[in-house]
């Protein structure tokens, strides 16, 4: 690889690492937490959980934590969830993870996904009726309507419950809700009419978020906000991106609508967690982005096609709620299974999806396989160099005989002067003569870009490195190395600094100084380069790693020394096999030289 082709490799790996660390160490700041909506107190906040302005919500109670009290409550439990339905509205609006607490320690407090209007960051998803025709506002149900338990007591995945409301007008209003050992509930609505009219009606489902998730991370490669499938169109918006709708004279809002006829799903989606409304696959239905900006409450919405009841008919649909964390393995089967359409990607596998879905679905059979993610990430690594192997040894091959080419190259140089296109014209002669591709060497370089970037979206983005231990210290892979050099590595009694301390940078783990030390001695296969300012980039480039990467999920730097580790074996053995020994030791002690000083 000739000088002016290093120097891109090197240009290109230091900027995608600089700025990858640097928005890592330094995140972008954190917004500014929204004030405490008045939680459906005011107009705005009632009319921003209907399915449209048309159908204004009965005047929002004074006191809504008072109302829910005095409606009563179901209980949830499954193996995973715990929680309770609001008989306000029938709302589905507290919810935790049993299997998932907030902190590492297992004595800390589960995940709380769902909480009813009236509390900090309220959340929570509710059902309803949109009237049409000569169908009357009050004969459906809205979100402040009172419901009766008509049959159940407890929602568990082996009994559903039935809520009832009978309306002014003789309809009868049941709906039935289900759910399954995960995280996927059903809710079936369903309508009697016992009048002597036709009635018309629509039903439609709600997601209300009341301001911005104060625990966003703020990451440039981790979507958080609006997540919909509408039909072969996945989107994807930030609630910035949501506040900034334009005004639906039609909604009354904020608004943005669009219709789905045949596939689509629409939620909310965190760093870990997911909410998600989801038609009949196959269904039409117009799907609803709204923003209630007086009230500060985000909404997704589903409106079904409006049905006709007859006097004696009833009319009924069903619909799904996902609520729970985004496992893999569940989605995919909640995908292929239950056929809802795209599922998979309500994970962020980011713009190289091509690699980082295969990556994660291999690291996520060797865990299975091996019962440990950080063994795992090293099997993968494996994988990965052995997939890469013939590229790479045509690399070092290459890079074998531009050694052997070197005394040549001189004499071009020593023949040639200061005239570097003929340098050039000669040394590509000699390339072709020789049958050397001195490109070729850049090659494992480049690719190992993409690979990076996509086994960093892995371990950063999905739930099953959360909290996931390797050995020893190394309790987390999502999170950094906790050890640290400034306390002896736990000898001294001496807490770490922070994460908003400015020493953070030189907080320096085990597994850092490990991924410095694998670099550096890669480096010495080779003597250093002639030219003195590239072998001072050289010089620098491991210890820029180690700091840079010093931050990053202990996960990755795993990774990077098994890469390193490996990439060191094949070389070495390579090199070896064509009859160059690399002076490993030798290019060390020269590395501690000093450089003798100019004659003065």
């Amino acid at each position: 690889m000739d000088d002016q082709n290093k120097n891109l490799i090197l240009a290109t790996v230091l900027s995608f690492i600089v700025i990858t660390g640097w928005l890592i160490v330094f995140p972008p700041a954190e917004p500014p937490l929204p004030a405490e909506p008045a939680a459906q107190t005011t107009q705005d906040a009632a009319t921003a959980a209907t399915p449209a302005a048309s159908a204004p919500a009965d005047a929002a109670p004074a006191d809504i934590s008072t109302q829910q009290a005095e409606a009563g409550r179901v209980d949830i439990d499954t193996p995973k969830l715990a929680g309770s339905i609001s008989l306000l509205g029938g709302r589905i609006d507290d919810l935790k993870l049993k299997e998932y607490h907030v902190e590492l320690s297992k004595e800390s407090d589960i995940v709380t996904l769902l909480r009813p209007a009236g509390e900090q960051d309220a959340y929570y998803t509710l059902y309803g009726w949109a009237p049409g025709g000569t169908t009357a506002l009050e004969d459906v149900p809205g979100p402040n309507t009172v419901w009766a338990v008509e049959n159940g007591t407890k929602l568990t995945p082996s009994t559903p419950v039935t809520l009832r409301w009978d309306s002014p007008a003789g309809l009868i209003f049941r709906r039935t809700l289900s759910v399954d050992e995960n995280f996927m509930f059903s809710i079936e609505q369903a309508v009697e009419n016992t009048s002597s009219a036709a009635q018309r009606m629509a039903p439609y489902g709600v997601i209300a978020r009341h301001g911005e998730p104060q625990d966003q991370k703020g990451f440039f490669i981790l979507h958080e906000g609006l997540i919909r499938q509408v039909d072969g169109e996945l989107e994807e918006s930030d609630y910035s991106d949501i506040a900034d709708l334009s005004y639906d004279e039609r909604e009354a809002s904020l608004a943005d609508v669009q219709q789905v006829e045949e596939n689509g799903w629409l939620g909310f989606t965190d760093h870990y967690w997911m909410t998600t409304l989801i038609p009949e696959p196959g269904e039409p239905f117009t799907s609803v982005v709204r923003y209630a900006d007086k009230a500060d409450i985000y909404q997704v919405q589903f409106r079904l096609r409006a049905q006709d009841v007859a006097p004696g008919a009833t009319a009924s649909a069903t619909t799904h709620f996902f609520a729970g964390a985004k496992e893999w393995e569940t989605i995919r089967a909640y995908e292929k299974e239950d056929g809802i359409y795209n599922f998979i990607d309500s994970i962020d596998w980011g713009w190289f999806f091509f690699l980082t879905k295969p990556i994660f679905a291999v690291l996520h059979w060797l865990n299975a396989l091996i019962g440990n993610m950080g063994w795992a990430i090293i099997g993968l690594t494996i994988v990965i160099k052995a997939i890469l192997f013939p590229l790479a040894y045509k690399s070092y091959v290459s890079m074998a005989k531009m050694k052997e080419l070197q005394p040549e190259m001189e004499k071009i140089k020593e023949r040639a002067g200061d005239d570097r296109q003929k340098v050039q014209q000669e040394m590509m002669e000699l390339y072709k003569k020789e049958k050397v591709n001195p490109a070729s060497g850049c090659l494992p370089i480049l690719l190992q870009i993409p690979i990076f970037f996509s086994l960093y979206k892995v371990i950063f983005v999905t739930l099953e490195l959360r909290h996931a231990p390797w050995i020893g210290w190394i309790n987390d892979l999502s999170a950094p190395d906790p050890s640290s050099i400034l306390n002896l590595f736990g000898l001294l009694p001496y807490a770490t600094p922070g994460p908003e301390s400015i020493l953070a940078i030189i907080s320096l783990g085990v597994l850092p100084i490990l991924l410095g030390i694998s670099m550096w001695l890669q480096q010495k296969l080779n003597p250093a380069p002639t030219d003195a300012t590239q072998a001072m980039i050289f010089a620098w480039m491991p210890w820029v790693f180690m700091f840079m990467l010093g931050g990053f999920a202990s996960g990755l730097v795993v990774y990077w020394i098994a890469n390193n580790t490996i990439t060191f074996i094949q070389q070495y053995t390579i090199m070896r096999s064509h009859g160059h020994k690399p002076d490993v030791l030798g290019n060390v002690l020269k590395g501690f030289k000093r450089s003798p000083k100019d004659a003065k």
